[in-house]
C-alpha cells in the first residue's frame, strides 16, 4: 500500500516523522508524495498554539476527503493535536480513523493493521510521563546532507503560558550512547551538518546522569568523522553554563550559533511568565557571550502581548532589542491556551495590540538584520551548499544560518557543487536578509 506522510510543527516533530517514515518502510509500505496515490495519510499534527491547532484540524480536513476523490483508505492524526484533544479529534473529526499519541508512533504499523483487519476507529496514547521513543530508523526529508538530532523530550520548566508539559511530559534525555549510535548513522550516511533539537538541550542529562552533561555530548559529536557543523536548538538563557561555551569555543565542529528564546525583556512580565531570568541577567549573559565568542550568532523569540502586558512593559521590550542588537529574532503574539495558568489572567490583551506590537519589534529587527548583512561585506564565511537556484548561482548557508529560518548566502559562480560541499565565501553584497558572494 501507498503511504503519504505530512510534518506540520516544529522540528522536533519532523524527527518523529521521518522516524514513522522508516517504521513503514520497514513494513513494506510503499512511500509516496503523491496524495492523489496515497491509500494511507498520516498527518503528525502540532497544537503548540491556536494556529497550529487550525492548521492540523484544516489539513485532516482537506486530507479527508480524499476518501471520496483518491484512493485514500485511512487517514492518521498523530502526534500533538491527537495526544492533547484525543477525544475532540474522535468526536469532531469523523474522517480520522487511528490517533497515534506523541509517545505512541511506534505503533503505528500496529494501528494501520489493526483498522485494516476490522475498519474501526482507534486511540493509540502512551503516558508521556513515562516513555521515550528512540533509536527508529529515519527516512531523512531534508535533502540527506543535514538533520535533526533530538536528544531529549519534554519540559519541565512549565512556564505559565505554555502546554507543552501536559502532551510532551516532563523533560527526559536520550541516553548518550543512543544519541551517538544515532549520529553514526547519520554520518555514515552522509549527513554533514547535525542539528540538535529538543524543547530544551541546555539541561541535557540532568534527568539520567544528575548533571548537565551537554558539554560532554558534544565533545563526543566532535569526533564523529563526516560531520562538519553541530548546530544547537533551543537553549534557555539561565541554563548556559561555563563548559558549555568553553566546549563551543574549543571545537571548531560546533558552529558559534545559540537559538536562545527569552520570550520578553520586562522584568514583571517575565516573572509573570514564570520564566527565570531578568533583564539584567539577560543583558550580562549577552554580554559575555558576545565577549568570550565575538562572531557567535544569537537567535531569540519574543511574545508580546502576554496578559498585563502595559505600552510600558511593551517599550521596555523594544528599548531591549534596540540595545542587543540580536542577529535573528522572530516574535509570536501571546496565544491563550486552555490549561495554563496564563489562561486564567486577568488583563488579557487585545488581538489587534498583540499584532501591532509584534509588527513594531519586526520592523525593528528588520532594521537591525539588514545592517548586520551588510557589515558582512568583505568578510570570508565558510558555507554549506545547499543547490543550485539558476544558472551561474549556489545558494548555501553560513553558521549563522540554521535551515528553514534564518537566510542564505548566494555564490555567484559556474560551478556545479553538490550539496553539503564545505566551501569559503567572500561576502561582497548584502540584500536584505540574505548575503551575496564569490568562492574563495
Amino acid at each position: 500500500m501507498y503511504v503519504m506522510l505530512s510534518s506540520l510543527g516544529c522540528d522536533k516533530n519532523l524527527v518523529e516523522s521521518e522516524m514513522m517514515l522508516g517504521l513503514m518502510a520497514d513494513a513494506g509500505y510503499q512511500l509516496t508524495d503523491d496524495e492523489m496515490q496515497a491509500e494511507i495519510i498520516i498527518v503528525n499534527t502540532c497544537s503548540f498554539i491556536a494556529d497550529a491547532k487550525q492548521e492540523s484540524i484544516d489539513t485532516l480536513i482537506e486530507y479527508g476527503e480524499l476518501k471520496k476523490t483518491g484512493n485514500l483508505k485511512v487517514l492518521v492524526c498523530a502526534g500533538c493535536l491527537g495526544q492533547r484533544y484525543t477525544e475532540d479529534v474522535k468526536n469532531e473529526l469523523p474522517e480520522v480513523d487511528i490517533i497515534i499519541g506523541t509517545t505512541a508512533f511506534d505503533k503505528i504499523d500496529q494501528a494501520i493493521k489493526e483498522f485494516l483487519s476490522n475498519n474501526k476507529a482507534a486511540a493509540y496514547i502512551d503516558d508521556v510521563q513515562k516513555k521515550l521513543v528512540y533509536g527508529k530508523r529515519r527516512i531523512l526529508s531534508t535533502g540527506g546532507h543535514y538533520a535533526h538530532l533530538k536528544i531529549a523530550e519534554g519540559c519541565d520548566k512549565h512556564c505559565t503560558y505554555c502546554a507543552i508539559p501536559i502532551f510532551r511530559g516532563n523533560f527526559r534525555s536520550v541516553p548518550m550512547e543512543a544519541v551517538l549510535e544515532e549520529a553514526r548513522t547519520l554520518a555514515d550516511g552522509g549527513v554533514k551538518e547535525l542539528i540538535l533539537v529538543a524543547q530544551e538541550i541546555t539541561v541535557y542529562g540532568t534527568d539520567i546522569y544528575g548533571k548537565k552533561r551537554l558539554h560532554e555530548l558534544l565533545s563526543e559529536l566532535c569526533k564523529i568523522e563526516g560531520i562538519e557543523w553541530i548546530r544547537l536548538l533551543y537553549c534557555y538563557p539561565e541554563e548556559i553554563y561555563d563548559e558549555l561555551i568553553a566546549t563551543m569555543k574549543r571545537e571548531p565542529k560546533i558552529c558559534h550559533y545559540f537559538d536562545m528564546p527569552i520570550q520578553h525583556a520586562d522584568d514583571y512580565i517575565l516573572q509573570r511568565m514564570g520564566r527565570r531570568t531578568d533583564k539584567k541577567y539577560l543583558e550580562e549573559l549577552i554580554g559575555k557571550l558576545r565577549s568570550e565568542i565575538p562572531d557567535i550568532c544569537l537567535r531569540t523569540t519574543l511574545i508580546t502581548g502576554f496578559p498585563g502586558e502595559t505600552e510600558e512593559h511593551f517599550q521596555s521590550m523594544v528599548d531591549f532589542v534596540k540595545s542587543m542588537r540580536f542577529d535573528r529574532l522572530g516574535v509570536f503574539t501571546y496565544s491563550e491556551e486552555e490549561d495554563t495558568i496564563a489562561a486564567g489572567m486577568p488583563d488579557q490583551v487585545d488581538e489587534d495590540v498583540k499584532a501591532k506590537r509584534r509588527d513594531i519589534i519586526m520592523e525593528l529587527q528588520q532594521e537591525i538584520a539588514f545592517e548586520k548583512a551588510s557589515e558582512k561585506i568583505g568578510r570570508k564565511v565558510r558555507c554549506m551548499i545547499e543547490g543550485r537556484i539558476e544558472e551561474g548561482a549556489l545558494v548555501a548557508r553560513s553558521y549563522m544560518d540554521a535551515p528553514d529560518v534564518d537566510g542564505y548566502v548566494f555564490i555567484d559562480t559556474d560551478r556545479d557543487l553538490e550539496s553539503g560541499r564545505m566551501v569559503d565565501v567572500l561576502i561582497t553584497d548584502s540584500n536584505e536578509y540574505d548575503l551575496i558572494g564569490e568562492l574563495v
